[in-house]
């Protein structure tokens, strides 16, 4: 036995990692079809049946990825497969990146397989695999670009840019410290190649953001920073930095990394501005909002690299460790099983709880729902389980003033069932002689039937002026634009209606919402045409108490709560 681990030592680099990459790929295969999908994995699915060159939340290379594989076949597998193949490939560019210095295969593969975050995305399918993948191609062309002034690197490197662009928004901050490391790229005339190409393709994706007003770079730029800042969003970020590098060796990738000396190395150079430049943003974000851990992907990146160069300076460091990096790799590895429910005990974990069985519970309530189209209260997750393990659009969000908005407000799956009968469910056990339960793997759930639903969450108002300085209690009279997107004339009366249909504005104070204003029926008695829109006089009375607020229009109708039908408007009573 010890010949054989010898005679595997002993092998070329390149064979060593050919070896590790086919051994890492079958772990993803097993990994992928006995895992169940992620919330969010299914909600991207969802994304690849409605390909476009944007979405609520992500530009749109997720759902490419998607798309592609399940052209195959439909199955968890499918869904993840460009995420196993952009996995492999993203492994083999970091070792060609990494081994100008001279650095061991051996120690390259306890560092990699040591990365918590690049577990995660070998086969959970998100916006961050692509990212990962044309990131890694970024920092691989740019090395090269560095040293061969040539228009074809000039050209995949603008490419890449798009990509990285149309993957997650967060690659801008590898392309802006890239090039805030080294200025002297502007007098090379065939870097303006790469500008006008990573600039031109990306002009599609800014013409749908026009088209639908700008809603991703409003949510992650408003939105989701409405709350007040706690303490908690900074702690957590400088805890989860670390701990998302490697639970036991994160701080090790740390401290290599930003220990390694540069010197006129401008490529390692790039790296520390990249690392330094990411961790300082998002510790400044994370005081205007919560920092999900895995948005500092490209600084994660860079760090690893910046780590081998090190590691390949000073291999004796390393070898002091080699056991925390292997007991750091099988607490991953027992993670990874966890996760696939073959630990009977730790299903009840939510973490764990949240990829298993929601193909069950699918069938369950299409067995009461039939083939009728379901509505979820304040979801985007639960209605794309269902859509995804039903193979099906029959599952539509309802997203009301007490939510946020997301995808399933700009697709036109609720545009079919208007005046058409649905079922309303909910989690929870019956509240009514109106609801029945139905007792799903998942918990129980209470449903109704409605007859006849009405809802219009596409309908935009727009004031044309709005002074955001008022007096406490004062009334202004404010003009509104009220757009209608839909293909189809849109009447807001009541005549020949089931449920009657109500405007209404909402405040939000630090988040929270604090008063509700319905406004006159007589508000409603107009019909806008297809794509057309409509000036609407609307008073506005301010709050009576002092305080920096959120205003926003909805639409009401019975049995719902009403939708978000504005921007969220900043309103200062003092």
């Amino acid at each position: 036995m010890r010949n054989f681990f010898n005679l595997i030592y002993q092998q070329a680099p390149n064979k060593i990692l050919a070896y590790f990459i086919g051994l890492f790929f079958l772990l993803n295969i097993f990994q992928s079809v006995f895992t169940g999908l992620h919330a969010d994995e299914a909600y991207y699915w969802v994304y690849a049946q409605f390909l476009d060159w944007g979405y609520f939340d992500h530009p749109p290379m997720v759902a490419l990825f998607i798309k592609t594989g399940e052209s195959f076949f439909h199955d968890p597998l499918a869904l993840r497969l460009m995420t196993i193949l952009s996995n492999s490939l993203s492994i083999f560019l970091l070792w060609q990146i990494v081994r100008k210095y001279q650095v061991d295969i051996w120690h390259f593969i306890l560092l990699i397989s040591g990365i918590l975050i690049f577990h995660v995305y070998a086969f959970i399918t998100t916006p961050d695999v692509p990212l990962l993948l044309f990131g890694v191609m970024f920092l691989y062309v740019y090395q090269i670009y560095l040293k061969e002034d040539k228009l074809k690197w000039a050209s995949a490197l603008g490419i890449i840019c798009a990509a990285l662009m149309l993957s997650k928004y967060h690659g801008i901050l590898l392309i802006f410290f890239t090039l805030l490391s080294n200025p002297k790229l502007f007098n090379r005339k065939s870097f303006y190649l790469t500008v006008f190409i990573g600039i031109a393709l990306c002009v599609p994706h800014l013409y749908w953001q026009y088209l639908n007003g700008y809603p991703s770079f409003y949510y992650h730029l408003i939105d989701r920073s409405a709350k007040p800042y706690q303490l908690e969003y900074t702690l957590m970020y400088i805890i989860g930095q670390p701990l998302m590098m490697g639970p036991l060796v994160g701080w090790l990738f740390f401290y290599y990394g930003f220990k390694l000396k540069t010197g006129n190395d401008q490529f390692l150079s790039a790296l520390k501005f990249v690392s330094w430049g990411v961790l300082i943003f998002f510790f400044i974000s994370s005081f205007k909002g919560s920092v999900q851990a895995q948005w500092p992907l490209v600084e994660f990146i860079a760090l690893f690299i910046l780590a081998c160069v090190y590691v390949g300076q000073h291999p004796n460091h390393l070898l002091k460790f080699k056991w925390l990096f292997l007991i750091n790799l099988a607490i991953i590895l027992f993670a990874r099983l966890t996760i696939t429910g073959a630990i009977m005990p730790l299903n009840k974990i939510r973490f764990v709880d949240q990829f298993q069985n929601y193909n069950i519970w699918a069938k369950e309530i299409k067995a009461v729902a039939k083939d009728n189209t379901i509505i979820f209260l304040n979801e985007f997750q639960q209605p794309s389980y269902y859509n995804y393990y039903t193979h099906s659009l029959k599952a539509v969000a309802y997203n009301s003033i007490k939510y946020r908005q997301t995808q399933y407000d700009l697709w036109p799956l609720e545009d079919s069932i208007q005046n058409n009968r649905i079922m309303l469910l909910k989690e929870g056990k019956s509240i009514n002689k109106q609801t029945q339960e139905i007792n799903t793997i998942k918990g129980i759930y209470n449903y109704e039937w409605i007859d006849s639903v009405r809802f219009y969450p596409k309908i935009k108002f727009e004031p044309l002026t709005f002074d955001k300085v008022w007096q406490p209690n004062e009334e202004r009279l404010i003009t509104f634009n009220v757009i209608n997107p839909y293909h189809r004339t849109i009447d807001f009366t009541s005549k020949q209606q089931k449920w009657a249909c109500k405007f209404q504005y909402v405040y939000e104070l630090d988040g929270e919402i604090v008063k509700i204003e319905k406004l006159p029926s007589a508000l409603t008695d107009f019909a806008i045409e297809a794509k057309q829109s409509k000036k609407l006089f609307i008073k506005i009375k301010a709050p009576a108490i002092k305080g920096n607020y959120k205003l926003f229009l909805s639409i009401q109708t019975d049995p719902f709560i009403g939708t978000r039908n504005s921007k969220k408007i900043s309103l200062n009573v003092n």
